[in-house]
């Protein structure tokens, strides 16, 4: 009754509050984001300004990047929760991604201008002027990054937010641009030598590291990643917990945003299921799997095994043998018998590791031609979009 239920809507769509929860939580977070680093760039500006510090100037602008990028954060959660329509009917998640991007672009953006003005700084170097109310507002405002990079990182990693995740990792490379700062000043008071542009540079070249690691994973994102290996096994555990199913294989999800994927997937299931119960057992699998995880599987396809040929068996084991006797095999599966029409078909798996892939399928077309010469083998090269698993065998 459950999986009649999810299977009403996936006919119908997403109940609109799904999700809800999420994307105020995202909201919430990056307006707190916004008010803190409006404040301390303010303060920091101010501060900057009167005592001639370069590195408190800088600081003051990256306060501000730092509450567009949570600006950005926002419009691109409200524009993601957009249902779909008729140009984009995978609906706008994505667009969560194209925040996350542009975040990226920012820090990176702040880490060069940073460099810049300290290359000028060095250059042509400025005494700077600190005073201890300077000092005690730059050290209140380390810890005011470190708790809001903590905040932004556990909250985005909990709802699954890029956009959050990267701010947070740029609130605490801003923490660090501040104790620097804090660092130079304690220098210069006690020693009286400037370093704060140097310290300034190095921290900048930190920054613009970090903006290409979030841009590169962002886009890594964009570009379509292999599916989370654990998901790929709860997936296939949820189809393989249904009695008239032997396996489940040939996994792909497509990423439509976080948390949401559409797939397909390869079931085994025995050659005697007629077509209204196959029809019944597709649609009671796509019921379950989105119930559970909040896949929709978009297509279930199926191999069939002989289960009224015993020695059908037998040479199934013997070909999965010969198959997995070879380097860089990863996987056999849906093996079947047409004694009528003389044809062994089965799929292999093989690594993306293997040299030369293609070789490594000819020699087991090969191999099964020899030992069944009588057979014709039609044999499929599978690619592994999924972390494979054993496959358990059931009586």
């Amino acid at each position: 009754m459950a999986a009649d239920k999810d299977i009403l809507k996936l006919m119908h769509g997403k109940d609109p509050k799904e999700g809800e929860s999420r994307d105020k939580t995202i909201i919430k977070t990056s307006i707190i984001g916004i008010v803190v680093n409006v404040f301390l760039s303010a303060f920091k500006a101010v501060i900057g300004l009167i005592s001639g510090s370069i590195a408190i100037v800088m600081d003051a602008v990256n306060n501000i990047s730092d509450a567009a990028s949570s600006l950005i954060t926002i419009i691109g959660t409200r524009y993601a929760k957009k249902p779909a329509d008729r140009k984009h009917p995978f609906g706008h998640g994505r667009a969560e991604y194209l925040s996350a991007m542009i975040i990226s672009v920012l820090v990176l953006y702040a880490g060069i201008t940073s460099l810049v003005e300290s290359v000028k700084k060095i250059i042509s170097p400025e005494t700077p002027d600190y005073s201890v109310p300077s000092l005690i507002i730059i050290a209140v405002a380390v810890v005011a990054k470190v708790l809001l990079g903590r905040y932004f990182v556990g909250v985005g990693k909990k709802v699954n937010s890029d956009s959050l995740v990267n701010s947070g990792e740029d609130a605490t490379m801003d923490s660090v641009i501040s104790a620097a700062t804090l660092v130079a000043a304690v220098i210069f008071l006690v020693f009286h030598i400037s370093v704060e542009a140097y310290l300034a540079a190095v921290i900048s070249v930190i920054i613009i590291k970090s903006g290409i690691e979030m841009l590169s994973e962002t886009l890594s994102r964009i570009l379509g990643e292999r599916a989370d290996a654990q998901l790929a096994r709860d997936i296939k555990e949820t189809v393989c917990s249904f009695p008239e199913v032997f396996g489940a294989y040939d996994l792909i999800l497509h990423n439509y945003g976080p948390d949401s994927y559409n797939g397909s997937i390869h079931i085994e299931i025995p050659d005697t299921l007629t077509a209204d119960e196959i029809d019944a057992l597709i649609r009671r699998i796509t019921g379950a799997v989105y119930s559970k995880l909040g896949v929709i599987l978009t297509a279930i396809t199926i191999y069939s095994r002989n289960t009224k040929n015993t020695e059908a068996a037998r040479i199934r084991d013997e070909v999965y043998a010969l198959a997995m006797s070879h380097d860089y095999v990863m996987q056999t599966h849906g093996f079947y018998l047409d004694e009528e029409r003389k044809i062994i078909r089965f799929d292999v798996l093989v690594s993306f590791d293997a040299p030369d892939r293609r070789a490594v399928y000819e020699h087991i077309v090969n191999d099964v031609k020899n030992a069944y010469p009588d057979y014709t083998p039609v044999v499929a090269l599978d690619t592994d979009f999924s972390e494979p698993e054993e496959k358990e065998e059931k009586a």
